[in-house]
């Protein structure tokens, strides 16, 4: 089986244009993800789709130096890109992780991958109860495959998820449920604005932990920061 985590970045972001190599506590946004995903037990294939966008080359550069695969693609169709990704480098399963979430929650990444896996689902996801931007989600490719020919509506292009999410009747879908102590959906661990960007260094800054787990950082959002 053949299991791929591709993460999604590029540097023209509407609200926070270049947020994905800005520093966090030393090293950039993508690479806080790589190196957390360096935890992961399983080996998996890690791939950053990016854009074709000239801009996005500075992307490429950072990846090359740092020997992590690149796949590149439609700006617009994000869908359509995370598809072609998956085909091209024929994966069977795919993670999906974004350039903008450098907190990942990789015990709970192992247990979405199990219960995908088990379950034998088409979509599962970790959403909806641990702090946005530690979650994530992994598709079946076949499931990947029937989004991109049958989602025509923009949203659907757009966010790769929400073709699945509007219509569960095609896809069987599996929700892991998270412990408790990770339990915080009010808090924002993801980066959209600059304000967000701001948040997260002074969090990452506080902690002498290197890889902040879920229930450590609920702790110091809670905190004034």
């Amino acid at each position: 089986m053949k299991i791929g985590i591709i993460i999604q970045a590029r540097m023209n972001s509407t609200r926070f244009p270049g947020k994905v190599l800005k520093p966090i506590a030393g090293k950039c946004l993508l690479d806080h993800i790589l190196d957390r995903l360096s935890l992961l037990e399983n080996l998996f294939d890690i791939v950053v789709a990016t854009t074709n966008s000239s801009l996005d080359d500075l992307i490429v550069t950072h990846c090359n130096s740092k020997n992590i695969a690149v796949f590149r693609g439609s700006e617009d169709d994000v869908l359509g890109r995370y598809y072609e990704c998956a085909r091209v480098k024929d994966f069977e399963h795919v993670i999906r992780l974004t350039a903008d979430n450098p907190f990942t929650d990789i015990e709970e990444l192992h247990n979405l991958f199990k219960q995908h896996v088990t379950q034998k689902n088409d979509y599962t996801h970790s959403f909806g109860s641990m702090p946005l931007g530690v979650g994530a989600e992994i598709f079946s490719f076949q499931a990947l495959k029937k989004s991109a020919k049958s989602a025509y509506a923009p949203n659907h292009r757009e966010h790769v998820n929400e073709y699945i999410q509007e219509h569960p009747h095609l896809f069987k879908i599996g929700i892991l449920n998270a412990p408790y102590s990770k339990r915080s959906k009010n808090i924002r661990l993801t980066i959209d604005t600059e304000e967000d960007y701001y948040k997260l260094c002074l969090i990452a800054e506080r902690s002498i932990n290197q890889y902040l787990s879920t229930e450590e950082l609920i702790s110091l959002c809670s905190q004034s920061v």
